[in-house]
């Protein structure tokens, strides 16, 4: 089992109050545990053995503290994306094709900070994709629409009465479906869509009858951070349990 980290965007929405950093290097508390490291440690603890992180934007401050904090590099696997600025996370995803291949893989937005019991029911999955969602409603994130452990569909644009839950931004991937989850990636990219989510190419798997199954994250804390207000949110309701949970374990 991998990881991918799609750490390469700029996160222009939140630089006014993180500055020129990352937005996977925002801290947690005074000991510069940041959002990366909670996504190492999460899937260190889950039993992943290779963890590959998308870098672009300010690629250099991600590489220095992954070595800072984490020593050794043996288990990492840095990929470039050159065109972050022009481009969306399908292109990050799809540039770690080759390192992916045929390998079950779990992949995180590099925005999403979590308690590192979410992780391991997806990983224990059958489906052969497993979307990592949460129940309650929580404005302008992914939502989807759920039939029993069945994902119909998934769009930012689904209103309150259609809403099933909410997507927390990660996805576990089975070895089964990676070929064709990448043909459609594939797809896409060579058709002009490198500005849209690799979340697309699971659309088009789902339109084609793959199961694309879920699992809850049960009420533990997580936190998607895209902008200002966000940050605010994850600061004052997040961070502190993953801290006492998770940082001092």
């Amino acid at each position: 089992m991998k990881a991918i980290i799609l750490a390469a965007g700029q996160g222009t929405r939140i630089r006014d109050t993180h500055g020129e950093h990352p937005k996977c290097l925002i801290t947690f508390n005074r000991d510069d545990w940041t959002i990366l490291d909670q996504q190492i440690h999460t899937s260190l603890l889950a039993g992943v053995t290779d963890i590959g992180i998308v870098v672009g934007y300010e690629k250099d401050q991600i590489i220095r503290h992954v070595i800072k904090r984490w020593g050794s590099l043996r288990r990492f696997k840095f990929i470039e994306n050159p065109r972050f600025a022009e481009t969306n996370n399908i292109y990050s995803m799809w540039l770690g094709r080759g390192w992916l291949k045929s390998d079950s893989f779990v992949a995180f937005n590099a925005d999403v900070a979590l308690d590192s019991e979410i992780l391991p029911p997806a990983l224990a999955s059958n489906a052969p994709i497993t979307m990592i969602v949460d129940r309650t409603w929580r404005d302008e994130t992914m939502k989807v629409v759920i039939s029993g452990n069945r994902i119909l569909r998934m769009s930012k644009q689904i209103t309150r009465q259609e809403f099933s839950a909410t997507y927390i931004g990660v996805t576990v991937f089975d070895a089964s479906i990676v070929d064709r989850l990448f043909g459609k990636l594939d797809r896409l990219i060579h058709g002009g869509n490198n500005q849209v989510f690799f979340n697309a190419g699971v659309e088009l798997l789902i339109e084609e009858g793959v199961w694309v199954g879920c699992t809850e994250t049960a009420g533990r804390p997580w936190a998607e951070i895209d902008d200002a207000g966000d940050l605010a949110f994850a600061r004052l309701y997040v961070f502190p349990k993953l801290v006492s949970a998770d940082v001092a374990a």
